[in-house]
């Protein structure tokens, strides 16, 4: 048995590996026979997991080892573990999504397909998983497989679908699963033109370079299970990316991305249009718009936090209050009656989400000049929030201004992780770096000629999304770093706790409108 700086090593047939493989390991040939019989195909497979607890490991082993297509096992650590199995021996090395650990992978593989899982909880293998990933390579030729699978959370087993790979997929935490498996050829192909040296972006970097060439395809059948630890809801786990804690993490995901968008054509230089701000005549300079459905219990918090804005200039407020049936239309008449600045509106129209309910207030003859977001669940901090907003569309020459915001409860009291203020948005880069991060922050303001010009989705999740990417590819999007509202988290958030189904459709979603962007960029810089 050969061991290797850094890697636990298996062989099922006990075959000797030198340590140069590490470094200069050869290729597999001009091209994988995809003609081959699978009902003879024998250890067609190499595989690598990390290394973990002692006892997880030993479990998910003893699978891999008793599959017969596999022909060898690795484990990538970098710390000393208690008794393995037969065979396996530690020596260090980086973690797998580190850049070492993706040229490792590549480097030791020496057969035509090679298997990564991503967790250190014990994996259990489907009937004839591995026979079905073999036969899908096979016919369709991809670079990286994945498939749906199931999930044990809590200790309950749940199916867990996954969606389909799309050339706009391009955010970091696209879920694969955790089980995927390489065309080598293509996985030594993507790993010899890595560059750059991640510590946490190098699988992230792997997968951007094969789609470059190859497909990467979604099996949609249950192949495999694993275990999840983080028990955490969708409204909890949606701002890990703009964490502090993850920065470093950030700063490596968004590198990778931008060279990928080099490659492909869709990166954009920093060369803006200027924003001509004399462009038609409006009743007021700014107009708040909050889009509102039975929101009985916040709306109110959210309109006086308007009412009490010390500006300048004369700005309104328009509620497009989207037939609530739980006292919002009520309160929101007696709130009118208070103070003729609030524009109640109800449109006749039965089918409009939040980006329809936007675009009626945008299109209404009372919108101001600018169009400032505030959602019915939250509230300005203070009453300079409009005032500020404004003066940043003249100083800093932008069609949209964002903001930042600060997490708080029901009851205003501060959350995890705190302030959100998107500081990963740069002038140079940021409309790039968009594409791989799943929002822009908020509040939103619009330069309104240009919003009437682009239009809001007429949908409730993402629509928001939709514009950042539309007009940052023409126009500079200006920051506000210091936090301008209240964001409250509460049961009743429409992205609180989203079941798997509906989570798919709103990521599939802005995987549509990325891919949709991504394709209008690559056509700009063609031309």
């Amino acid at each position: 048995m050969a061991c290797f700086q850094g890697i636990f090593c298996y062989n099922t047939q006990k075959r000797m590996l030198s340590n140069s493989l590490l470094e200069n390991a050869p290729g597999i040939g001009n091209g994988i026979n995809f003609e081959m019989n699978l009902l003879t195909m024998e250890k067609k497979i190499s595989c690598f997991v990390p290394a973990g607890e002692v006892a997880d490991l030993k479990r998910t082993l003893e699978e891999l080892m008793a599959q017969p297509l596999i022909e060898t096992v690795m484990v990538l650590g970098d710390k000393p573990l208690g008794h393995l199995p037969g065979g396996v021996t530690l020596v260090e090395v980086p973690s797998l999504h580190s850049t070492r650990g993706v040229r490792a992978i590549a480097g030791l593989s020496q057969t035509p397909f090679t298997l990564v899982y991503t967790k250190t909880l014990p994996l259990r293998l489907g009937p004839f998983a591995l026979e079905r990933l073999l036969q899908v390579a096979t016919d369709t030729g991809a670079g990286i497989l994945y498939s749906d699978h199931y999930q044990v959370k809590q200790g309950k087993l749940a199916p867990l679908p996954v969606i389909d790979y799309q050339e706009g997929s391009l955010r970091d935490d696209f879920n694969f699963g955790s089980l995927l498996l390489f065309q080598t050829e293509a996985l030594k192909e993507a790993s010899s033109g890595m560059k750059d040296h991640f510590e946490f972006a190098g699988l992230y970097d792997l997968r951007l370079r094969i789609s470059q060439k190859h497909l990467l395809f979604r099996i949609p059948e249950f192949l495999y299970t694993e275990e999840e630890t983080d028990t955490r809801r969708s409204g909890e786990k949606m701002f890990d990316y703009v964490d502090p804690r993850n920065r470093a993490v950030q700063i490596e995901m968004e590198k990778a991305c931008t060279t990928h968008l080099k490659a492909i054509g869709g990166f954009l230089k920093p060369s803006f249009k200027p924003v001509k701000f004399e462009q038609g005549s409006f009743p007021v300079e700014a107009s708040v718009i909050i889009p509102v459905r039975n929101r009985v219990k916040t709306i109110e918090d959210a309109v006086r936090s308007v009412f009490i804005q010390k500006t300048s200039f004369p700005f309104n407020l328009i509620v497009i209050d989207n037939h609530s049936t739980d006292g919002t239309t009520e309160l929101l008449k007696k709130l009118a009656a208070e103070d003729d600045r609030l524009i109640h509106l109800i449109p006749e129209r039965n089918d409009l989400g939040i980006g329809g309910c936007w675009n009626e207030g945008v299109f209404h003859p009372q919108c101001g000049k600018f169009a400032v977001q505030l959602d019915s669940d939250d509230l300005y901090m203070d009453e300079e929030v409009v005032q500020r907003i404004v003066e940043a569309f003249y100083e800093q020459f932008c069609a949209m201004v964002v903001g930042a915001y600060q997490m708080v409860n029901f009851d205003l009291q501060e959350i995890p992780p705190g302030i959100i203020d998107h500081r990963e948005w740069t002038p140079e880069n940021g409309r790039n770096n968009a594409l791989r991060i799943n929002g822009l922050g908020a509040p939103r303001a619009f330069y309104t000629p240009v919003l009437r010009q682009v239009r809001v989705p007429n949908v409730s999740y993402g629509e928001d999304y939709a514009l950042g990417l539309a007009i940052s590819r023409h126009y500079q999007i200006g920051r506000i770093y210091e936090p301008l509202y209240f964001c409250r988290r509460w049961d009743d958030n429409t992205d609180a706790s989203l079941d798997i189904v509906k989570m798919n459709d709103h990521n599939t979603y802005k995987d549509r409108i990325r891919t949709i962007e991504l394709w209008a960029r690559m056509a700009m810089n063609r031309k």
